[in-house]
């Protein structure tokens, strides 16, 4: 017998009297009930022909999926967890945002837990919120995704994990890469071919792996044109807006000073673009700035920031995407998923003064 005519002959016999179990759908549809499960979870390992006659079914007979018991079904919540330790408020949203678009019908919730890498309780904090709320899975940013420490609490516990890094840290399913050396590379290239040679850079926190490689390709870049940079103008920042004003003041007191800056984000480079402007400089008139991100306080000052774009939200997307199928595969995800950054050219940057 058909599905559907099966799903009516039941609703006939029993209408309102028995409630439809996930079982009573599996046997009406000739599945098995992991494939239901599937349907009811939107996995996309389910073939849209199976997936139609599926939720005919459902409808048909009237089955309605307990939250509660699907979470003690599979001794886990559906809950989704994000870890982070970036001090850039803009990129938790966006990354925020991604996973959200990610989990989209997926009947999944994302729950945020900020943490201090170089706390003393770090690994038992955040083994305790995993614990505690009984976690699906969790997504690691930049910098914790970094931490090998992390990683092997959550495999020694069992918990499913995303990384989002710079560059594939584990040959395995677990990474989702950004590519920031290539990002850096692209501001290398842009500020070279304007022509400036003295340029100065500002990193993020050296403890963070985006900060190194952004470097290593904007070093890269340079030395395509035969340059190199120069100690003496590189400064740590931290990824915010009042780190890019300090040491966006020191450089301009260098003499000769850079006729060009690559901040490494968006924050720090509006900082220095305030440094600029409180000594009275123009930009790009007496110096270029250009940052990274592309977030929207690049284009929320004027003039506005050249940038490297850096598909914050498409990664988290991918993570969260990636993590349920991680899961529904049970460990066999597929390959690595990178994003590549790419070149926004805006007003900032221009070719050095004779």
């Amino acid at each position: 017998m058909e599905p559907v005519a099966a799903a009516e002959e039941w609703r006939e016999r029993h209408g309102s009297s028995r409630k439809p179990t996930i079982n009573d759908v599996a046997r009406i549809a000739g599945v098995s009930k992991r494939t239901v499960s599937r349907v009811i979870n939107n996995s996309p390992l389910v073939k849209e022909k199976t997936r139609t006659e599926i939720g005919k079914v459902i409808d048909i007979v009237g089955f309605s999926p307990d939250p509660q018991a699907r979470g003690l079904a599979f001794r886990h919540s559906y809950l989704i967890g994000m870890i982070y330790d970036n001090p850039n408020p803009q990129y938790v949203v966006n990354m925020q945002q991604g996973i959200l678009a990610g989990l989209n019908k997926s009947g999944h919730e994302l729950v945020l837990h900020p943490c201090d890498r170089e706390s003393d309780t770090f690994l038992q904090d955040v083994r305790q919120f995993i614990e505690r709320l009984k976690l699906f899975g969790v997504i690691l940013t930049p910098s914790v995704s970094e931490d090998e420490r992390i990683v092997e609490m959550l495999r020694e516990i069992g918990c499913a994990y995303i990384r989002i890094a710079s560059v594939a840290l584990e040959d395995n399913d677990n990474m989702i890469v950004s590519n920031d050396r290539i990002g850096g590379r692209e501001a290398g290239r842009h500020l070279a071919g304007l022509g400036h040679e003295r340029i100065g850079f500002i990193s993020g926190k050296p403890s963070f792996r985006s900060s190194r490689e952004r470097r290593a390709g904007f070093e890269e870049a340079l030395a395509e044109r035969g340059l190199t940079l120069d100690p003496a103008l590189v400064r740590d920042g931290a990824y915010t807006f009042q780190s890019g004003l300090e040491r966006g003041r020191e450089l301009l007191q260098m003499d000769p000073r850079p006729t060009a800056i690559f901040a490494a984000n968006d924050e720090m480079a509006v900082g220095v673009l305030q440094a600029l402007s409180i000594a009275g400089l123009r930009v790009p008139d007496d110096m270029s700035i250009m940052g990274y991100d592309d977030f929207q306080i690049s284009i929320s000052v004027w003039p506005r920031i050249t940038t490297v774009h850096s598909p914050v939200s498409r990664l988290g997307e991918l993570a969260a995407e990636k993590l349920l199928l991680l899961k529904e595969q049970e460990g066999l995800a597929g390959g690595d998923e990178t994003c590549t950054p790419w070149l926004i050219e805006r007003e900032s940057t221009a070719a050095p003064r004779k």
